[in-house]
């Protein structure tokens, strides 16, 4: 819930300066411009699943909130380090009942290498299902 200040609290620099659209990122034309196979896949507004991989601040989680924003999908973000089977099994149950109501997701998680074998096995068989 917002309140009555928030539109007037002071943002980092970074969120300011973030692309509000894939077309405005700097870089990566190959696969994020309109003949990429990023940029294909947002114009035909279906997604597959896909592994960003760089150094840090470089830019995957913004690509991916705007990738849920450019197609309509609810972003939803998970940070291997700091969640566990429980946590994703939340997300899906959201994720499933939005898919009932027709509103897709986008799970995005975050140093997924993070995950030990405990956590890894029940993420695999869900991964299967179409969020």
């Amino acid at each position: 819930m917002s309140t009555l200040f928030e539109s007037q609290a002071p943002h980092p620099l970074a969120d300011r300066l973030r692309p509000q659209r894939l077309a405005q990122i700097v870089g990566q034309e190959h696969l994020i411009g309109p003949d990429g196979p990023i940029g294909r896949m947002v114009a035909r507004r279906q997604l597959s699943s896909m592994i960003l991989w760089g150094p840090p601040g470089c830019g995957k989680t913004t690509i991916a909130r705007l990738l849920a924003h450019g197609t309509d999908l609810v972003f939803e973000p998970l940070s291997a380090v700091f969640s566990g089977v429980a946590d994703l099994r939340k997300v899906f149950d959201a994720a499933r009942k939005r898919r009932e109501m027709g509103q897709g997701t986008l799970l995005f998680v975050d140093e997924i290498h993070r995950f030990n074998r405990a956590n890894r096995m029940p993420f695999c068989r869900w991964s299967r299902m179409a969020l």
